[in-house]
Formats: C-alpha cells, structure tokens, sequence
C-alpha cells in the first residue's frame, strides 16, 4: 500500500522543509544536475511536489498522492497517478528516470527498479538521489523516524544496499556523488559536491539499464 497518509495531510509541511532549509535543497539539486545534465524526455517517480523534477526538466512525474500531484502540476510538470511498483508507461518510454528521497517509501525495491528499467530505451539513465542509512543525517532520521510524520513508516536503505539491489535488477556503470556534510538546518550556503559515497549523507548515483 502506498503510504500517502501523510503527504496529502502535511503538504504545506512538506513544501515548506524546502524553504526553511534552501542551502541544503539547493546543495541535493546540484547533486542531481551532475547525474542528469540532459534529461530528454524524463520521468520522476515520486515525483512530490516536484521540487526536483522542476528545476533537472523532468516533464513527467508521477505520485500516489492527489495533493502532491496538483504541486507538480503547478509547476509545470505533467503529472500522472500510481505507484512506482507498476508505471502506467509503455516499455522504453524515457530517456531518464529519477526518484528523489522515494527509494526508502517504496513498497517493493526490485519491483521499483525492474519497472523503471523496463520504461527506460536501452540508452537511458536511471538516477537515484536519496539520504544513506549509515550517514549521520541518515542516522538521525532513524532515532527520529516517530517524530516525523513523513519518515515514520520509512525504510532507509544504505548504498551497498541499493547497490546490490540495481545490480540484481540488471542496471550497470554506476556512477556516485554525494552531498550534505552538515545537518540540513545548520548549512547556510550550498554544500560542495563531491565524488563516490560514504562521506555526504546526501547521495546520487546513476546506473544504466
């Protein structure tokens, strides 16, 4: 079962982190720009309120949350219903997929990357951007999980994890950066981007199907 409870409860909430902490949101979208340099026609899965897939040129996004979706749609994205386990897209669909912060909300990992990798043309380019379980930021977000409307119900993963998850569905030439070397609420200005993983909590790969 999805779990929209919370994003069609505390949309404002949601919207507003994005403000509250610009510096760091800025700091993931640079992340993602590195991976996704030229989106051809792209597809965010979990798509949100479209804070990411806005401003990388994702022109499709798709979410089971209703109000999350009317976000998208306000910032330019067409924006479709359903779950990532089963993409109302026909095979070989996208030049790009991309899910930000979605992998740990997710029901089924491989069913999630089989079906991305099924709607993506041989030459196209899956990107993850998500918060590593053993980070520090990661790590709060655990003891916190029952604090947090929206990370309550969520699984974190680690890279190794993910990892092996896309190696098993298939996908190769892993490419990583990372991000995010302070709490969010302390950056003031846009953290650098470095590569590989293991240091920045916030990290980005990007793999070929």
């Amino acid at each position: 079962m999805p779990r929209t409870g919370p994003f069609e409860r505390h949309t404002d909430r949601y919207d507003a982190w994005f403000e509250e902490n610009e510096a760091a949101y800025k700091s993931e979208v640079r992340v993602l720009q590195q991976l996704v340099p030229e989106p051809g026609l792209g597809l965010e899965i979990g798509v949100g309120s479209a804070r990411f897939a806005a401003p990388l040129g994702m022109q499709v996004g798709l979410d089971p949350a209703a109000r999350m979706l009317a976000r998208a749609r306000e910032r330019g994205v067409d924006a479709v219903g359903g779950v990532a386990e089963a993409l109302p897209f026909r095979d070989g669909s996208f030049d790009t997929a991309l899910l930000v912060t979605t992998i740990c909300f997710v029901d089924d990992i491989p069913q999630t990357l089989s079906e991305a990798r099924r709607v993506l043309r041989p030459d196209g380019s899956l990107v993850i951007g998500y918060i590593d379980r053993d980070s520090p930021v990661g790590q709060v977000y655990q003891e916190k999980q029952s604090e947090n409307p929206f990370y309550r119900d969520a699984v974190f993963v680690s890279t190794d994890e993910l990892v092996g998850a896309l190696e098993a569905a298939g996908f190769t030439e892993f490419e990583f950066v990372q991000t995010i070397f302070h709490w969010p609420g302390d950056i003031d200005e846009r953290e650098p981007v470095a590569e590989g993983y293991g240091e920045g909590s916030f990290v980005g790969i990007r793999a070929s199907p």
